[in-house]
C-alpha cells in the first residue's frame, strides 16, 4: 500500500471513529458534523455523569442507560435529537430504600445561533442559543453534547424521590413519657358559678 493511501485509510478511519467511538463523547464538533450530522448510539454507565452521580444509591446496581443521539438540520436550523432508556436508583426520601426512577423518553433541542431564529421553529420546541452553552473558548466550536444529555437526565430526575406506597421510618430509643396537659380553661370553670 502507498503511503498516500496509508494516510488516506487513516484518515478515513479516524473519521468513522469519531462518528461511532466507543464511549460517549463529551463534545460534538461543530465544525464538523453540523453540516452532515452526527449520529452515536450505545450504553453509558449512569455514574458517569458527574452531577448525576452524586444523586446515584450504592445500595442497588445500576445498569448502562441505552442512549443513541443525531444532531441534524432541518429547516436551517440545527437539532441534538436523542432518546434515553432505562432507570437510575436513587434512595427513597421516606424510607431509605432503593427506589428505580425511569429516564426513558425521546427529546428534541433545537439549537439556535441566535434569538432570531426563534421563529423557524415551533412554539412547542425546546431550544438553547449556541452561545450560551458554547462557553469554552476553543480553535473548534464544541458543543457540549454529554453535558446537555445529563441535564435533560437532571430535569427528569425527582428531587424528593419517594415510593407510592413506603412508610417513613422512623427509629425511636426508649419511650417517649407522656405529659399531663393542664387545660387552660380550668381555671374559668371555677369562675363560671361566682358571677
Amino acid at each position: 500500500m502507498s503511503n498516500s493511501n496509508s494516510n488516506q485509510a487513516d484518515a478515513q478511519s479516524s473519521s468513522n471513529l469519531a462518528a461511532n467511538p466507543a464511549t460517549m463523547p463529551q463534545t460534538i464538533s461543530l465544525d464538523k458534523w453540523a453540516d452532515t450530522g452526527f449520529e452515536w448510539a450505545g450504553g453509558v454507565a449512569p455514574a458517569s455523569f458527574e452531577r448525576l452521580a452524586s444523586t446515584l444509591t450504592d445500595e442497588h446496581e445500576q445498569t448502562n442507560l441505552q442512549l443513541s443521539t443525531t444532531l441534524y438540520r432541518r429547516s436551517n436550523v440545527l437539532h441534538l435529537a436523542f432518546t434515553l432508556t432505562g432507570d437510575v436508583w436513587l434512595t427513597c426520601q421516606r424510607c431509605l430504600q432503593p427506589i428505580a426512577i425511569d429516564l426513558s423518553d425521546d427529546y428534541d433541542i433545537a439549537l439556535l445561533e441566535d434569538e432570531s431564529q426563534v421563529n423557524l421553529i415551533n412554539e412547542e420546541q425546546d431550544y438553547l442559543i449556541l452561545d450560551e452553552i458554547i462557553t469554552e473558548p476553543a480553535p473548534e466550536c464544541l458543543l457540549p453534547v454529554k453535558k446537555l444529555v445529563e441535564d435533560e437526565i437532571l430535569l427528569k430526575t425527582p428531587l424528593a424521590p419517594k415510593h407510592e406506597d413506603c412508610e417513613m421510618t422512623v427509629d425511636q430509643v426508649g419511650d417517649i413519657p407522656e405529659e399531663e396537659v393542664e387545660n387552660p380553661f380550668a381555671a374559668l370553670s371555677s369562675l363560671k358559678g361566682k358571677l
